[in-house]
């Protein structure tokens, strides 16, 4: 690794650390807004569907226009303009309908992560190649569960005692201190193209990227296929069941759910190091067993639901679980982009990795939406939803370890 893509991975981490930071304490302060102010998992959840609907529709769009702009100078773009939503947001809030504000401030989050997730993803193919990419795909993991460890705890006290308008100018600080680390990155340029009519040369670029996929990356298709089906099942249950279930079914407060996300960062933490460590590249194989290990660690959650318990061993089962979840989650992910990076060539990267992110958030608002109805209707009953959500993603890693055997041997 040279001395400039160390000088610039370091600022990228420590970017994404405080960006991450910062999402991470607005998140929980919405949740717990919207939740205390509707006690409703379905509303909840419907807001969050509503939010991810504009990354969905626009992620080949901003695909296209990673592969075509300066990265640097949209990365510190976009982080300025979270800040400023952020901002504005703590201004409306108290004055204006808190949940249209709320609802407004994650959807204008969601348009800009359309463009964000992709460019920031194919940065660091820019940047590192070979092993190297793996470790610092690692890096950004673990160095983001960092920041998701101290975030949950400080953003449940900061929300408890001074309520969600501090919360959301703290976010917002943490997001203009990423776009001034990001001036100083080093990360080289696309050749200008003239002579082409923009919109209609990104519409072509985002045909392209599609028709790669289906071509040529018929194996990144698959998985692809596989983080969407997965992420039905998992972004529902924790996403959503976990907030809910802390807070509406078990009546405890904001630090325990605070304290649930900071245990579920430090197992990401481990996760992602154990996959930066052990892995001797990206072994297909290897991603089949973490897949049906998330589906195996929410079953000691759903066993205690099943039968009698109390708030605290609920409670303490169910932060086990989300943590054995997370640790998979994370060594999966580390894995599994890394294989996409390192068979996707440059000049496609953005366009590829925003299908990535179309594929993880496709799923994602049809899951919120039917786990919000389902715990909303088995609120007694939450075993019959966590249950056998550990038994579809099981089974779902099980079925699928042919398809990346085969996919290893390629």
């Amino acid at each position: 690794m040279s001395r400039s893509s160390s000088r610039s991975l370091r600022l990228l981490v420590l970017g994404q650390a405080s960006s991450l930071f910062g999402s991470a304490i607005l998140q929980l302060a919405l949740a717990m807004y919207v939740l205390e102010a509707t006690g409703s998992a379905a509303v909840f959840a419907g807001m969050l569907a509503a939010a991810g609907v504009p990354s969905l529709l626009l992620a080949p769009l901003g695909g296209a226009v990673a592969d075509r702009a300066d990265k640097r100078r949209m990365m510190v773009t976009l982080d300025l303009l979270n800040g400023l939503f952020s901002a504005v947001a703590a201004v409306l809030l108290p004055r204006w309908q808190g949940l249209a504000v709320a609802g407004g401030l994650l959807v204008a989050l969601s348009v800009l992560g359309a463009f964000e997730t992709p460019v920031v993803q194919s940065c660091l193919p820019a940047i590192l190649s070979g092993d190297s990419l793996v470790r610092g795909n690692a890096a950004v993991s673990q160095t983001a569960a960092v920041a998701a460890l101290a975030a949950p705890a400080l953003g449940g006290a900061l929300y408890a005692a001074l309520g969600i308008g501090p919360v959301l100018w703290a976010s917002a600080a943490c997001f203009l201190l990423t776009a001034l680390l990001e001036c100083f990155l080093q990360i080289p340029a696309p050749a200008r193209r003239t002579g082409e009519a923009l919109l209609p040369a990104l519409w072509e670029d985002s045909k392209k990227g599609i028709r790669y996929l289906r071509r040529e990356g018929a194996d990144l298709l698959g998985m692809l296929l596989l983080a969407a089906a997965g992420n039905f099942f998992v972004t529902g249950a924790v996403v959503v069941g976990l907030p809910y279930l802390t807070r509406s079914v078990l009546a405890l407060g904001p630090g325990w759910y605070g304290g649930a996300q900071s245990a579920m960062a430090a197992a990401a933490i481990a996760g992602s190091a154990w996959a930066g460590l052990t892995a001797r590249g990206p072994r297909p194989g290897r991603l089949s067993r973490l897949f049906a290990a998330i589906g195996a660690a929410l079953l000691p959650a759903g066993v205690l639901f099943l039968f009698p318990a109390g708030p605290g061993l609920r409670y303490a089962g169910l932060v086990l679980s989300c943590c054995g979840m997370q640790w998979a989650v994370s060594a999966f992910s580390v894995l599994a982009v890394s294989l996409i990076q390192q068979r996707t060539p440059m000049a496609m990267m953005g366009r590829v990795m925003a299908c990535v992110s179309a594929a993880t958030l496709c799923a994602q608002p049809l899951g919120q939406l039917l786990y919000g109805l389902l715990f909303d209707g088995f609120r007694e009953l939450s075993a019959l939803v966590l249950l056998p959500t550990a038994g579809a993603v099981w089974a779902l890693g099980t079925a699928l370890g042919g398809f990346l055997r085969r996919m290893e041997e390629d």
